[in-house]
């Protein structure tokens, strides 16, 4: 096969270990991109291409986590991952642990590691790579990255995610939340949520956002029945999606802009946390986003004519 033939069957494999240690879809295509370019640019052809590429892509992305954890650090309000609807590499033999690591929850304790830690979870846990390619990937030796898998997966453990393991019920619940929504029905959002629930939104300052984080059911239920239905007011729609493996939904303005994606955890039967990405630059590679704030102005201009 050509260069381009080559790197384009590894394509999906790439971006799937850019974004699981970068968080971040645009962040995790300029990874791929800049992959691409050196590979293109090198006079020789390596023995195992995918060893190549892997290690490539996985060096870069290191590197640009250690410049992203510096403006993370400035974030304005809680950061949660770019939202991805659909992960373009699959491995029937791995699918559990694909899924698993795609989700927000994995995704945001993954930050608590170090780039190197995250780096060489993510090969070896996540995808399988042996020890030896894992070594060449991170420039480390193979104890050394053993030492870091160690590490990784202690933190890992201890803060592990858990979610219901019935697909089909996880998206039966999430179906019943939105329309509990649209309804403004406190009485059935709350019977659907964990007594400790969380909603918490990421708008990075870009975006209206909740100041901080809103626990326990009734309060989550009564925010989310006063709030949403007069989004629907104002024309807002919105309509299931699975978002990073987990059941949620994608929210639009009248004018069909993305306005917010919603994403739940379900375990036991019940929701145990819903995260709102709002932050517009978060957003934007799933199409044209809305002004959230416009939005904002409207709902409040619609109380006060009709509240």
């Amino acid at each position: 096969m050509s260069k381009v033939e080559d790197f384009e069957e590894l394509r999906p494999l790439l971006f799937s270990i850019a974004y699981r240690i970068l968080g971040s879809v645009s962040e995790a295509e300029d990874a791929v991109q800049e992959t691409w370019l050196r590979f293109d640019g090198s006079a020789t052809r390596p023995t195992s291409t995918k060893a190549y590429l892997s290690a490539a892509v996985t060096r870069i992305s290191i590197d640009v986590l250690r410049s992203a954890r510096v403006r993370r650090e400035s974030y304005v309000g809680p950061w949660f991952p770019e939202p991805l609807l659909a992960d373009p590499y699959e491995d029937p033999a791995r699918s559990a642990e694909l899924a698993d690591s795609l989700s927000m929850a994995a995704l945001l304790l993954l930050e608590r590691l170090s780039p190197l830690e995250r780096a060489v979870f993510v090969l070896r846990e996540v995808f399988d790579f042996g020890f030896d390619d894992v070594a060449v990937a991170v420039g480390r030796s193979e104890a050394a990255c053993r030492q870091l898998l160690v590490r990784a997966r202690r933190h890992m453990a201890a803060g592990r995610p858990r979610f219901e393991a019935d697909r089909q019920e996880r998206q039966r619940l999430a179906t019943r939340f939105l329309d509990a929504l649209r309804n403004g029905d406190v009485g059935s959002l709350q019977s659907l949520l964990a007594a400790d629930v969380q909603l918490v939104g990421d708008g990075g300052g870009k975006s209206p956002q909740l100041a901080k984080a809103v626990s326990g059911a009734e309060n989550v239920a009564r925010l989310l029945g006063t709030v949403f239905p007069w989004l629907v007011r104002i024309g807002v729609t919105f309509e299931p999606q699975e978002v990073n493996g987990q059941p949620g939904a994608i929210f639009r303005h009248r004018d069909g802009k993305i306005l917010q994606v919603l994403v739940l955890d379900v375990l036991d039967g019940r929701i145990q946390t819903i995260r709102g990405v709002i932050n517009p630059e978060k957003l934007d590679h799933l199409g044209p986003v809305a002004d959230a704030w416009a939005a904002d102005r409207e709902v409040k201009q619609a109380r006060r004519e009709w509240g």
